[in-house]
């Protein structure tokens, strides 16, 4: 029994009501639970003081007389948990820590009910298609190993298809309890694994499991306007069930590979096009591809700069169960002339030498703000 004062070790006021105490009690037992800190001496001790002031204070009659006497109302022989009105943890536990740790203490989920026919597992298939796969929709074949029932015992699991015999151990529950100090462990069974069932001979063909791997084959049609990490799911394409439960599910995992022109943006394309200078500053028109396979026209004005856009609408990808389709978005840059000859080069000098300020007027703009960015600086003080 510990030394400390149960309303201080849960850290309740005395006036504490039951919900409270149960909300203080939930919160410790989750922090300080042995699972949660394997091999930590000090959580196991302060866990084994939460479940004793919540034993008392949790019982109306065991809290009044701790209110009353203190802890010298169980020194004569009885401690905080024995006596009728003990408090079962077994709920609390199953709604602290649900199935899983529910399973250790308390009233175990499915305990003391046979393990009947379990679901097989369910799969995982990563599949890259293109972005015209995507754009357009596909069929796929996808190859996968899977549990499938075995032939030779006809997924009993038994030689000659024999009928799997009751545990004995656990009488068919797949569970046995055990009491340990103040607590009702439920652990699984060791003799037949949790499965209420045991195999006196093993079938060769898939050892006793009932199951052997096998191929399958499957065509899987993807529809149009799938997007990077979309997920199919083939119902009863997974593994199969054990002892004749039903098989899992298969999960495409679709995976769109990076396009050399096109970046996608929901169902609109995005795409940069290079523009010569010269078409730049006197206009024309230029080539854009789109995903079907068509070629579009995209006029550009004359004086177009880098960074400008042009919507090519409905020439986007195909949105997802519907007619529609998004826009295609071209942003142009001007491309510089590089490797120019002399003659070329020439030409460009003469250009320059006749272009008057109006020309560039995003330059000329730029340079006025430099100058009066340096006109409104101070000088700096003369050391």
């Amino acid at each position: 029994m510990t030394d400390r004062d149960y309303y201080e070790i849960l850290g309740v006021a005395r006036g504490a009501d039951a919900a409270a105490l149960k909300s203080a009690y939930r919160k410790l037992a989750m922090k300080h639970h042995p699972d949660q800190n394997p091999g930590c001496k000090v959580s196991e001790d302060t866990f084994k003081e939460i479940n004793e002031a919540y034993a008392v204070l949790s019982d109306p009659e065991k809290r009044a007389q701790y209110d009353r006497f203190g802890k010298a109302a169980f020194q004569n022989g009885a401690g905080p948990g024995a006596g009728p009105g003990f408090a079962d943890f077994s709920d609390l536990f199953n709604e602290i820590f649900g199935g899983d740790l529910g399973d250790i203490f308390g009233r175990a989920a499915g305990a003391g009910r046979p393990r009947g026919p379990q679901r097989g597992q369910d799969l995982r298939y990563d599949l890259e298609i293109t972005l015209e796969q995507a754009f357009t929709g596909t069929e796929r074949e996808v190859t996968i190993t899977a549990a499938a029932s075995c032939e030779q015992c006809s997924g009993t699991g038994s030689e000659g298809a024999a009928a799997p015999e009751h545990c004995r151990v656990c009488g068919g529950a797949g569970q046995v309890r055990a009491s340990q100090g103040m607590f009702r462990v439920v652990r699984t069974c060791s003799a037949c694994n949790g499965l209420g069932q045991v195999i006196k001979n093993p079938c060769k063909g898939c050892g006793g499991r009932g199951l052997t791997p096998k191929d399958r084959t499957s065509r899987v049609k993807i529809p149009a306007g799938v997007e990077d990490g979309t997920r199919i799911r083939l119902s009863g394409e997974g593994d199969a069930g054990l002892r004749g439960g039903p098989p899992g599910d298969l999960y495409l995992f679709l995976s769109v590979r990076p396009h050399d022109l096109f970046e996608r943006e929901g169902s609109d394309l995005f795409c940069r096009a290079p523009v010569p200078m010269t078409t730049a500053a006197l206009g024309g028109d230029v080539e854009i591809p789109t995903i079907d396979g068509v070629r579009a026209k995209v006029t550009i004005p004359a004086g177009a700069q880098t960074g400008r856009r042009f919507r090519l609408k409905g020439k986007g990808m195909t949105a997802l169960r519907s007619r529609e389709r998004g826009d295609l978005h071209v942003e142009v840059f001007v491309e510089t002339p590089v490797n120019l000859s002399p003659k070329q080069r020439k030409l460009l000098e003469e250009f320059e030498q006749g272009c008057s300020e109006d020309a560039h007027p995003q330059s000329q703009g730029f340079f006025q703000s430099v100058k009066r960015f340096f006109e409104g600086r101070q000088e700096p003080p003369a050391h």
